[in-house]
């Protein structure tokens, strides 16, 4: 049987393996027969890997599906497992017996369909695993194993239930540390994150009725930061320096190749032995690193392993930095980072690994997928600038970006302008601000200016600098970043860059909004730039080309337009107002109102995201406006016209309505999104509550209601879409 279905013997070895390890054996014939079977299925894992990873379906992998199917995995668990089982005395298994005990399970789950989430349904058995992690020799093996098991897992593990977590995460060194990272933000993530705005708001609202409690990522991302210590030691590991060769011109592709080589986990041994190594010939960092360029590659290896690696660890460190950023528990996280000077000591890594000169970035462009397969070091960067996003987004803590002499700058613009500090910046405690001769917002203008037009990373650039900018408008931020040439910039990018790329164009309207919002030197600066009826014309087409990606700008400008209107006493506003071409086009009522049209037409409740509903929001702000100046019956006719135009009667305004019941749903449950809504429009949320009741109106003779400008045939208001 074993020659015609080609076993290779393997049902024999089990058995012999199975017979050799009993209660009171030394396991030396154990191991012996391990081996054995170690490099009967080796072989397969290797060419799994090397084969691009083709699915489990695609190949067929006889040796680890025949050792499976004759107990051997079963029979490894029980061999790994036995000394929580029994009480018995007996000779203990060697750490390298362990090691291939692990080992030969990672070949079976990598080439064998079923086997990972039959491992992932034991939960004594993923438990008891974290067990061999506080054995420096089997601690990559099982972390390797581990991952691979909870990413099938169909329940996330809580943290509370691994024996003594508190000590286990203080035994490990800092390199065990960042690998276990990689573990812990598997289980402190929700599931689906990276598609977060892509889900609609109907879903996620019944998803949220349904899980009132703390999700299990949430009571995990509690237990973390209970662990002493715990948050100061990643912002040690996150900004620790490198020892860096810089004595090679090829040293960026040798990274990219041993990258490549590292991602095959089946190197683990290697690994091991490079890890050893460093521990051996830790004084290397202080050696003289021009020698490095005469020194073979060969020989080369480990120190340019140490780069890889460290730039890998930083990774895994600023995602579980900035999920917890994101959390429940965002004051404390965001109270300890401060406290042990994470941002001064990013900054102090900036030029030297984060931002390095030579690093190339024609890569593909990945939009918000941070779940991009790219180098470390494109992973490394995006990481950060979510972090930095993270960071800065509606928080006092964002001052902490810039250096004492960039504070002293501000202070001096609102001094200038005759307007008080922002209480923010007076209370920013000076000792755990950015040293140096640059902030790291200062430094992140420069290299964004030098990004190509379509690289992906000026997605995460924007992101991070429109963060610093959110929240209740600040006119001396705005001056700032003014000053430093960012509206030129953005306006090249949107104008005269040809950038093509979707999402790279939406987070240049955002910030751009967010830089001009109610401030009239912004508005001087782009008329200066926009200067020919063909650049506007141009920037008009970007605008209107999507306005799901640009209307929070179109808000920004219909919203400054009102304020200035009401300032006509000063001489600078009445100037700006009467020469800036963005201001006198957007003060034509036709042109509001063509923009009304689209928003409201754009959208229904059935395809609300977290991406598109700020088009009903701006939409909403347009009307608000129109009725603090009694117009709103107006606008409504002007609707009503559209329709019958279009031969669509009531097509436009059952569609308001809706969208407009869903948002008194929507938003009269959440505290921090109508905060949002207040501070970024400078409109009281009660107004906008009221907007909505007036519009929502059932007396069919009130001017300012919907339904008075639906005919009766033409209403669809008893079809309940919220009950849906």
């Amino acid at each position: 049987l074993d020659k015609r279905a080609k076993w290779h013997g393997i049902p024999v070895l089990l058995q012999e393996l199975y017979e050799s390890s009993h209660l009171n054996s030394d396991y030396t014939r154990t191991h012996i027969v391990l081996k054995e079977l170690s490099s009967l299925l080796s072989m397969e894992a290797m060419s799994f890997v090397t084969e691009d990873r083709k699915t489990a379906q695609e190949s067929t992998f006889p040796n680890t599906y025949t050792f499976d199917l004759f107990g051997g995995v079963d029979l490894l668990v029980e061999l790994l497992m036995r000394p929580s089982l029994t009480t018995l005395q007996k000779p203990k298994m060697n750490d390298d017996l362990v090691k291939d005990c692990l080992s030969v399970l990672y070949n079976c789950c990598i080439c064998t369909e079923g086997v990972t989430k039959s491992l992932a349904s034991r939960d004594d058995f993923v438990l008891f695993l974290f067990t061999f992690m506080t054995n420096k020799k089997t601690f990559l093996q099982t972390a390797t194993l581990i991952e691979d098991i909870l990413g099938v897992k169909k329940e996330m593990i809580q943290l509370e239930w691994i024996p003594n977590l508190s000590g286990l995460v203080q035994s490990f060194d800092q390199q065990q540390l960042a690998n276990f990272c990689r573990i812990l933000s598997v289980t402190i993530s929700e599931p689906d994150v990276g598609n977060d705005d892509k889900h609609t708001l109907l879903a996620k609202n019944a998803q949220q009725k349904r899980n009132t409690s703390p999700s299990r990522a949430e009571v995990n991302q509690v237990t973390l930061l209970n662990i002493p210590g715990f948050i100061e030691r990643l912002c040690k590991l996150a900004t620790r320096k490198v020892s860096e060769a810089t004595g090679t011109s090829n040293f960026l592709q040798e990274l990219e190749e041993w990258y490549t080589w590292l991602d095959n986990t089946l190197v683990l041994d290697a690994l091991m032995q490079i890890a050893t190594d460093e521990a051996e010939h830790s004084s290397t960092e202080s050696s003289d690193e021009s020698t490095l360029a005469t020194i073979p590659l060969r020989h080369r290896l480990p120190q340019s392993m140490k780069i890889v690696h460290e730039i890998m660890y930083k990774v895994e460190v600023l995602y579980v930095l900035c999920v917890l950023l994101m959390g429940r528990q965002r004051n404390q996280v965001h109270k300890m980072l401060a406290e042990f000077r994470l941002i001064p000591g990013l900054n102090n890594l900036f030029e030297k690994l984060i931002w390095r000169k030579y690093t190339t970035s024609n890569h593909v462009v990945h939009g918000q997928n941070e779940n991009c397969d790219c180098s470390p070091e494109i992973s490394f960067k995006i990481q950060f600038l979510r972090l930095l996003q993270s960071f800065s987004d509606h928080h006092e803590n964002k001052y902490l970006l810039l250096n004492a002499q960039e504070l002293n700058e501000l202070s001096a613009i609102s001094l200038k302008a005759n307007i008080p500090e922002v209480e923010a910046l007076v209370n920013t405690d000076r000792s755990l601000v950015c040293d140096g001769k640059k902030g790291l917002l200062t430094r992140l203008l420069t290299v964004m200016k030098r990004e190509p037009p379509d690289s992906s990373f000026r997605f995460w650039q924007a992101r991070a600098v429109e963060s610093f900018l959110r929240g209740a408008t600040s006119y001396a931020d705005q001056m700032f970043l003014l000053k430093r040439g960012l509206l030129e910039h953005i306006l090249f990018c949107i104008i005269d860059s040809g950038c093509k790329s979707r999402d790279v164009l939406q987070s240049y309207f955002d910030l751009l909004g967010e830089l001009m919002k109610f401030n009239i030197d912004a508005f001087k600066r782009f008329n200066k730039y926009v200067n020919t009826e063909e650049k506007f014309q141009v920037f008009l087409t970007q605008i209107n080309s999507s306005l799901v990606d640009s209307n929070m700008l179109v808000r920004c400008i219909v919203l400054s337009l009102d304020r200035f209107e009401s300032q006509t006493e000063d001489v600078k506003v009445v100037e700006v107002l009467s020469e800036c071409c963005l201001l006198s086009y957007m003060a034509r009522v036709e042109n509001r109102l063509s923009f009304l049209f689209r928003l409201v037409n754009i959208i229904n409740v059935q395809t609300l995201t977290q991406e598109n509903v700020s088009c009903l929001n701006t939409s909403l702000v347009v009307l608000m406006l129109a009725r603090r100046r009694g117009k709103l019956p107006f606008y409504l006719n002007a609707l009503r016209e559209k329709e019958y135009a279009e031969k669509y009667p009531g097509c436009l305004l059952n569609n308001f309505h809706n969208l407009l019941r869903f948002w008194q749903h929507h938003y009269l449950n959440k505290d921090k999104d109508s905060t949002c809504l207040e501070n970024s429009s400078c409109i009281p949320f009660s107004f906008w509550k009221e907007t909505v009741s007036v519009l929502l109106g059932e007396d069919r003779t009130c001017p300012c209601a919907i339904i008075s400008y639906i005919d009766e045939p033409y209403m669809e208001l008893d079809r309940d879409l919220l009950g849906d």
